[in-house]
């Protein structure tokens, strides 16, 4: 009996160590305001919007085009800034990131 037990529990320790060595690092969502001073028209940020909503990551995004910034909510594990800012640079739009 004590065999089958301890054979058991050798096994669920197996399976737990799998679990946590399998499982990703939690992420916490951030969030950056993104400076964009190249946004000039209404279109601007609609298609800034459209840019950083393709970044996988992206939860959120709030485009200011009287402030000319981005403020984008995005989950760490998936995206950088770096992807963020690329996103808006390929779109023609340069931005960094607001100190």
């Amino acid at each position: 009996m004590k065999t089958s037990i301890s054979i058991h529990v050798k096994k669920l320790y197996a399976v737990l160590a799998l679990v946590f060595i399998a499982a990703p690092v939690w992420a916490a969502p951030q969030t950056v305001t993104l400076d964009i001073p190249s946004m000039h028209c209404a279109a601007c940020p609609i298609t800034v919007k459209k840019a950083l909503s393709r970044v996988e990551g992206v939860t959120k995004i709030e485009v200011s085009l009287e402030n000319r910034q981005a403020i984008v909510t995005f989950d760490d594990a998936k995206t950088t800034v770096a992807a963020l800012t690329k996103a808006t640079e390929n779109a023609g739009y340069p931005a960094s990131v607001k100190r």
